[in-house]
């Protein structure tokens, strides 16, 4: 009985060092209510368009009849094919434009007031007070809407099922007219694509330039610790200005660019502050006298006990690519419209203060970028305390 006891004591004991920090990350309530919700911000991102109320955030066209209205607006929507000229436009966009763009609508919706039919023609009421808009399209004939001929009754029957619908907006619309809640929705593809780039970036560059000055030392060490302080020295935002000037470019790619170009100093230190605590340790010196190539020796020994502090810093710089981001945009020198930024949209929102819209077209995408940066701060702080060996682990 007692060699088992003992058995099983040794057994339990003889667990991987991974297994206590995720135990102590699972005990961090407010890091686990961080991770969900990036979890579900990523889920929407990656789901889109499947998911929207309207698959046409960012038509170029947009509702002009319903322009900055409030949350809970429903509205009747006449949906008519597009002429074929307009139609090839519509898909000659590249594959990454379609992503994060979407196409524009393959059928043009209009907003109506009601309808009635007359013989062959369906009469459009007008919408609000927009009567010079509805005017133009009071009297349509029924094959223009379906766009095909037939009896009058069965194309009627037609339009009732097919092409009166209609569609609510749960969090309002902006100045163009577009859903609100669409465009915030798929505002997360762009907070968290440049998150995950600037990261990318940031590491990549950070652990290569980190791991050079802190292993070899010596004048390498003070040339790079020299050009990181004159990075570091200079602010964010400025130097992702003039990366921008410097390609001669705006958009989602420069953006996510530049603002990974900007982070990379915070890895550097931390991996050369790393590197110079281990490269005297006896594995390290084991491997030199073993023959092991410089890059191996940093890039499968030396790196990999640094995980525990890249993760975090990571996390935070998640957070901070979010925040640069959203200034950016908010600057006009980010992502351009009518990719829908939330730091574009809450521009758009600030133009409105003073109006009844501007109170919310500001305060929504204001919320959603709060909450992510939240989040990965708050992940951020329980990764912190996992790695921490000295946080007790709960039985």
């Amino acid at each position: 009985m007692a060699a088992t006891a003992v058995s099983t004591t040794t057994a339990a004991a003889a667990r991987p060092p991974g297994y206590y920090v995720r135990q102590r990350l699972w005990q961090n309530r407010p890091a686990v209510a961080g991770l969900a919700f990036i979890a579900l911000c990523a889920l929407v991102a990656l789901l889109g368009y499947w998911i929207l109320p309207d698959n046409s955030p960012n038509a170029s066209h947009g509702f002009v009849q319903i322009q900055k209205e409030a949350p809970g607006l429903r509205v009747q929507l006449l949906r008519q094919p597009l002429p074929d000229s307009a139609r090839n436009s519509v898909h000659a966009d590249n594959l990454f434009t379609t992503w994060l763009h979407g196409r524009e609508p393959d059928v043009l919706e209009t907003p109506i007031g009601g309808y009635e039919f007359s013989g062959d023609s369906i009469i459009l009421k007008p919408l609000g007070q927009h009567s010079a808009e509805a005017g133009r399209l009071r009297r349509l004939a029924l094959s223009a809407v379906t766009g095909h001929a037939g009896a009058p009754a069965a194309l009627q029957q037609e339009i009732r099922e097919k092409h009166v619908i209609s569609r609510t907006y749960a969090l309002g619309t902006d100045k163009a007219g577009r859903d609100e809640l669409s465009r915030l929705l798929l505002g997360t593809r762009i907070s968290l694509g440049i998150g995950l780039v600037a990261v990318l970036i940031s590491l990549a560059l950070g652990m290569a330039v980190g791991a050079v000055a802190g292993y070899f030392g010596g004048w390498v060490d003070s040339l790079l610790l020299g050009l990181m302080t004159v990075v570091w020295s200079i602010p964010g935002i400025m130097l992702v200005i003039a990366i921008s000037l410097a390609l001669d470019s705006k958009g989602v790619w420069v953006s996510f660019v530049a603002v990974g170009l900007t982070m990379w100093v915070d890895v550097a230190r931390v991996v050369r502050g790393q590197m110079l605590s281990l490269r005297a340790a006896t594995f390290v010196e084991a491997g030199r006298v073993l023959g092991l190539p410089t890059w191996r020796l940093i890039a499968r020994h030396l790196l990999p006990n640094m995980r525990g502090p890249l993760i975090v810093l990571a996390t935070s710089n998640f957070a901070a690519a979010i925040l640069l981001e959203a200034g950016l945009s908010f600057l006009g020198l980010g992502v351009q419209p009518p990719a829908p930024s939330w730091g574009l949209m809450v521009k758009e929102g600030y133009d409105l203060l003073g109006t009844e819209a501007g109170l919310w077209l500001t305060l929504l995408p204001g919320t959603a970028i709060s909450l992510l940066v939240l989040s990965f701060n708050l992940l951020g702080n329980g990764l912190r305390d996992a790695y921490d060996p000295k946080t007790p682990v709960a039985a």
